[in-house]
């Protein structure tokens, strides 16, 4: 029940803000998109990484037919 008193309260303190009467310029609008759009772009190339190193690995492995995954690192030390 507490739970849903602080809920109700941050609602209504939501619904009760004024809104702020200022001017966003178009330099500081771009620079909010730019920032976001690179946010975007390096948590995308973040899981691209995570999930295409061990399909690399994977590939590496199937064309070399070696018996363990470990002896086509070996061959490169």
């Amino acid at each position: 029940m507490r739970a849903w008193t602080i809920v109700v309260g941050v609602m209504l303190v939501c619904l009760a803000a004024s809104p702020a009467a200022a001017y966003v310029g178009p330099g500081a609008g771009v620079s909010v998109i730019g920032s976001a759009l690179a946010l975007i772009a390096g948590l995308f190339l973040a899981v691209i990484g995570f999930v295409w190193y061990p399909i690399k690995r994977l590939v590496r492995y199937l064309r070399q037919g070696r018996s363990t995954p470990q002896s086509a690192s070996a061959d490169r030390v």
